[in-house]
C-alpha cells in the first residue's frame, strides 16, 4: 500500500512537473478554485464570470480589458477528462432566457477551461506577440472543503468537538438524545449505526438551514454515489479511552478513518492541492439576517477555510520545484444587489472584518487575501421611497416566491463593523440595534446588447484580483 501510493505520488508529480514547465515557457495555465458557504451563488458566480470574460462590454475594471489587450476568449475543452464539464450553457440559459430562473446548484466536482488571447503590456508590448493564457475553472462544494480540517483529528477529538457544539443547538436535540440513550461499547448493530447516522445527517441538513457552517462531514449532506455506503454511515458518540473490538463505537471511528482516507484525502490530492488561485462566495446578508450565531459560526468556518489553505506565492522555482501554493483567495460576500449602493462600503468592511478575525484566529500568513462585496448576476434596480416621513433607499426586484416585483428596504448596516462582531462573540441572542432582513430575489428579464455580458456588481474588480496578474 505504501509502495503504491509513493509510485501515484510520484507519477503525479512528474505530471505537474511536466504542466508547469509548459505553463512557464509556452502557454500559462491558472487554476482558479471557487467555492461557496451554504446557498452563495457559485453557479451563478463561475456563469456570470465566463459569460463576462467572452463579451466584456462590462468588465472595464479587469485592467487587460480596459487596455484593449484581450483580443480574444473562446471555450476549449478541459484538460482532466475524468471531470464533467460545468455545464456553462445550460446555466447560462436559465439566467438569460425568456423565464429566466437561477440555475440548479452543482452538487459534485466539476471544471471549464476558457482560453484568452492577450497582447501583452508593459515593456514587453513591443517586443513580443500575443499570447494565450488558459484560466481552468474548477468548481466544488464548500462543504468538502470544509472537511480538510478533519484530516487533523482523530475520531474522539472529532466527537468531543462536534457533541460540545450541539449541546447549545435546538436542531440537535433529538440526535443527541439518541446518542445519549446508546452504547457505544455494545457489539455493532448495522440497524443501531444506520439509525444514528441517518439522525446525525437530519441534524446536519437542519444546521445548514438554520445559518451554520461547521456541518461536517460535508459528504452527509452532499453523498452522490456515496449514499448508503459504510464510510457515510458513522456519527459522533460519546465515550472514553479505546473502545471495544467490534463494538459500535470502535466501527465508527473506523468508517471515520476510512472517510479520510478514502474521501477527504483524494480530493485534497487531486483537486485542492492543484489550485492556484481561490474564490470563497460568502452568503454574509443571510448570516446577518440570521443573527450573531450565524455570524460567529461564519467566522469560524473562514478561519477553517484559511487553515486548509498553504499558504505562499507561485515564484517560478517555487512552481517547478516545491509543488504549487494557492496565492490569491478572495473572500466574496455576494447578492450585493439586495443592498442599495451606498451600503456597500458597508457590506465590504464587515467583510473585512469578518476576514481578519479569520486570518488572527487561523494564524494565517502569506497568500494574499481580499474581502469584496460583489453580485455576480444583478437582479435588483435601485429607488428611493418615502415611508412614514423618511426617505428610504430601496432596491426593487422581482420576489422569488411569488414573482410580483416589490421595493424593499433591508436595514442600515451598521457603519463600525466591530458591532456586530462584538455581539458574534458575545454569544448575543439577537442584535441589540436593529433588525436585518434579507429578501429572495428572481433574476430579472435581460435585454443584452451584442458583446454584453450579464449585468453584475464588480464581477470586474474580483477578475483583476484573481487573475490581473497572469494576463
Amino acid at each position: 500500500m505504501a509502495i503504491a501510493g509513493l509510485a501515484d505520488g510520484l507519477t503525479r508529480g512528474f505530471e505537474e512537473f511536466g504542466d508547469r514547465v509548459s505553463g512557464a515557457f509556452f502557454e500559462p495555465v491558472v487554476r482558479l478554485g471557487v467555492t461557496g458557504l451554504a446557498r452563495a451563488g457559485k453557479t451563478v458566480f463561475i456563469t456570470s464570470l465566463i459569460a463576462n470574460l467572452l463579451d466584456r462590454a462590462r468588465m472595464p475594471g479587469l485592467l487587460a480589458e480596459g487596455e484593449g489587450r484581450i483580443l480574444a476568449a473562446y471555450l476549449q475543452p478541459q484538460p482532466d477528462v475524468t471531470l464533467p464539464r460545468f455545464d456553462y450553457e445550460t446555466h447560462l440559459a436559465a439566467l438569460t432566457g425568456p423565464n429566466p430562473h437561477w440555475p440548479e446548484s452543482t452538487r459534485a466536482v466539476s471544471e471549464l477551461r476558457l482560453s484568452l488571447r492577450v497582447r501583452p503590456g508593459g515593456f514587453l508590448s513591443g517586443m513580443t506577440g500575443p499570447r494565450v493564457v488558459h484560466l481552468d475553472i474548477v468548481d466544488y462544494p464548500g462543504e468538502w472543503l470544509l472537511d480538510l480540517a478533519l484530516l487533523d483529528k482523530s475520531y474522539d477529538q472529532w466527537c468531543d468537538e462536534v457533541l460540545g457544539r450541539l449541546k447549545a443547538r435546538p436542531q440537535a436535540a433529538e440526535y443527541l438524545e439518541a446518542a445519549r440513550a446508546t452504547d457505544g461499547a455494545a457489539p455493532l448493530e448495522e440497524a443501531t449505526a444506520q439509525r444514528l447516522a441517518q439522525g446525525f445527517t437530519a441534524y446536519l441538513h437542519a444546521a445548514r438551514d438554520a445559518g451554520f457552517y461547521d456541518c461536517t462531514p460535508g459528504r452527509f449532506l452532499l453523498p452522490g454515489d456515496l449514499a448508503g455506503s459504510p464510510v457515510v454511515t458513522f456519527a459522533p458518540l460519546p465515550g472514553d479511552g479505546a473502545p471495544p473490538r467490534k463494538s459500535l463505537r470502535a466501527e465508527m471511528a473506523r468508517r471515520y478513518e476510512a472517510y479520510k482516507r478514502e474521501v477527504v484525502r483524494p480530493f485534497f490530492r487531486d483537486h485542492f492541492a492543484r489550485i492556484d488561485r481561490q474564490v470563497v462566495l460568502v452568503d454574509a446578508l443571510d448570516a446577518i439576517h440570521k443573527g450573531p450565531r450565524a455570524v460567529e459560526d461564519m467566522r469560524g468556518a473562514m478561519a477553517d477555510i484559511l487553515g486548509a489553505f498553504r499558504p505562499g506565492r507561485n515564484a517560478f522555482l517555487t512552481q517547478l520545484l516545491m509543488g504549487r501554493r494557492v496565492e490569491k483567495i478572495l473572500f466574496a460576500a455576494t447578492k450585493a444587489d439586495h443592498l442599495h449602493h451606498t451600503q456597500h462600503g458597508r457590506l465590504t468592511a464587515i467583510m473585512e472584518a469578518l476576514l481578519r478575525a479569520a486570518r488572527d484566529r487561523a494564524d494565517f500568513a502569506g497568500a494574499e487575501t481580499r474581502a469584496m462585496a460583489i453580485a455576480a448576476l444583478r437582479a435588483t434596480v435601485e429607488e428611493r421611497k418615502s415611508h412614514q416621513g423618511r426617505d428610504l433607499d430601496c432596491v426593487r426586484g422581482r420576489l422569488l416566491e411569488t414573482g410580483r416585483q416589490a421595493a424593499f428596504h433591508p436595514g442600515e448596516l451598521p457603519e463600525d463593523p466591530a458591532r456586530l462582531l462584538a455581539a458574534a462573540r458575545g454569544g448575543a441572542e439577537a442584535w441589540p440595534d436593529g433588525d436585518y432582513r434579507a429578501m429572495r430575489f428572481a433574476p430579472a428579464a435581460l435585454s443584452l446588447r451584442p458583446g454584453e455580458g450579464p449585468p453584475h456588481i464588480r464581477l470586474d474588480r474580483a477578475a483583476q484580483f484573481l487573475i490581473g496578474d497572469r494576463l
